[in-house]
């Protein structure tokens, strides 16, 4: 027999200072030894909060009222900041979310890795804080959430409909965007006319609860040079998305070089898998990187409809410099790219090394790499498809040679323990862990410090107004 849940009245907790950010954009009290994770709070806030969720060894909690506000605390400039989850640190000082980021790699360091390591290095601050992302993903959804003001309980299907992100934990609900101040103009601007447009017209958006809807989703990419890429997604073949949407677009934008519609009649959002038909110019954007070295041509690079592509092309220069540097090449060595995507990095330090051999779980980013390589004239560099642990055994480097230089960039579920073990037993001279999640990098340093010494940190900083933090380190073997 089932047993009743207790449901437990909230508990209110009054003069409560916030003390630290933490992860997942959290910010943290400890009122009488407690620790309560609490949204859209700045160190230096008091604040009442109200504690609605207990777990074993933290509370959840939100704050109530404000007794007084930190000095650390900005005006957000986003007026969707706290609904749609993309910028959670928007109301901190970039300075201050910096300094956060960069205790976040020191905390995991000392908690998670317990090893012995050098001075952390200033974290390398992002110029541009705002429009510097090259890729937005935008849905369509009849369930729009509806703000203060909005009437409530309305039947208006139009009143309902919403373009723009997802509510985190509510798979069925967008926040309706007017402005998003991540990605450069004219973003804005079509993402808006696709709206009026489909308003007008009375195309259906999605129902997510139904699988029913004609307009899914929307894509806009962009490069440097302020070429637009846009791909929408429907549900179902539609002569008035064809034949006059998307032209109306191409009229509108002369900035937008390639238009791709996809037709998605699956029960989820994934597209990688489907065919992607080119109506406008060419299926892909080219991005250009400046060569770490002078006197080297820039690097070109082919960004198609699903390629895996740093979204911030500006930091992400100081970030692979940042690898160069510390790989400190002498133009002999025998380079292993780990997690190669679609080979950026061993393009990057494919004229400074001997030879770099690439590999990739998935086989789309090999391909892209492979093309990237003969657009920039580049032959020292071999990709391999294939799952990590199952591609990178002694066979394999028997057949490709042993590494000088390791560089590995893997998913922020960091490596798997094989991979670990292999690079244990076949120990390169020089390993570069670039990372997005200093948790898992710090759990893998702890199982490679037997064999490996940290000998540099470097956090970068490539999403500004977010709680992510990228981290580059340097190890060499020991004596």
């Amino acid at each position: 027999m089932a047993r009743n849940k207790i449901k437990r009245e909230p508990e209110y907790i009054e003069n409560v200072e916030i003390i630290d950010a933490g992860a997942e954009g959290m910010s943290v009290a400890k009122p009488e030894g407690r620790v309560v994770f609490i949204p859209f709070g700045v160190p230096g806030d008091v604040v009442d909060i109200e504690v609605f969720k207990r777990k074993k060894n933290f509370f959840e909690g939100r704050i109530v009222n404000f007794k007084q506000y930190s000095d650390k605390r900005v005006t957000p400039v986003c007026q969707h900041f706290g609904l749609c989850g993309g910028c959670k640190w928007q109301h901190m000082a970039y300075e201050w979310q910096t300094y956060y980021k960069q205790k976040q790699v020191k905390d995991n360091f000392d908690r998670i890795g317990k090893i012995e390591y050098p001075e952390i290095r200033p974290i390398l601050g992002c110029e541009r804080q705002f429009r510097y992302r090259n890729k937005l993903e935008y849905t369509f959804s009849n369930r729009k959430w509806l703000t203060d003001g909005a009437p409530t309980g309305t039947h208006d299907e139009d009143a309902c409909k919403g373009l723009g992100f997802h509510l985190p934990q509510l798979f069925d609900r967008v926040v309706d965007i007017e402005k998003c101040h991540l990605q450069a103009d004219p973003s804005n601007d079509i993402r808006l006319f696709v709206r009026k447009f489909t308003m007008e017209h009375k195309l259906p958006y999605y129902n997510f609860r139904a699988h029913e809807g004609l307009m899914r989703n929307l894509v806009v990419r962009c490069n440097s040079k302020g070429e637009f890429m846009v791909i929408l997604v429907i549900s179902e073949e539609n002569e008035v998305v064809r034949h006059e949407l998307i032209p109306a677009l191409e009229m509108a934008f002369p900035q937008i070089v390639s238009l791709l519609l996809v037709i998605n009649p699956k029960l989820n959002d994934i597209i990688n898998d489907l065919p992607f038909e080119c109506l406008k110019g060419d299926p892909y954007l080219l991005e250009t990187m400046a060569s770490p070295r002078p006197g080297f041509d820039d690097l070109k690079f082919r960004i198609g409809p699903v390629s895996f592509f740093q979204t911030n092309v500006y930091q992400a220069e100081r970030l692979y410099r940042t690898a160069f540097d510390l790989a400190n090449v002498q133009g002999d060595e025998l380079m292993y790219d780990l997690y190669t995507g679609t080979g950026t990095i061993a393009q990057y330090f494919s004229r400074f090394v001997k030879k770099v051999v690439g590999i990739e779980y998935v086989e789309a980013a090999i391909a892209d790499a492979k093309v990237n390589a003969e657009i920039n004239g580049i032959t020292n560099c071999s990709f391999f498809a294939g799952d990590m642990a199952k591609v990178f055994t002694d066979d394999f480097i028997a057949a490709n040679g042993h590494p000088d230089l390791i560089v590995t960039d893997p998913p922020r579920a960091g490596m798997a323990e094989k991979v670990v073990e292999q690079l244990l037993k076949i120990r390169a001279k020089k390993i570069v862990y670039v990372s997005c999640n200093p948790a898992t990098q710090a759990r893998d340093l702890q199982l490679l410090d037997s064999v490996y010494k940290v000998m540099a940190v470097q956090p970068v900083d490539m999403f500004p107004h977010t709680q992510h933090v990228e981290n580059v380190v340097l190890l060499e073997l020991r004596d």
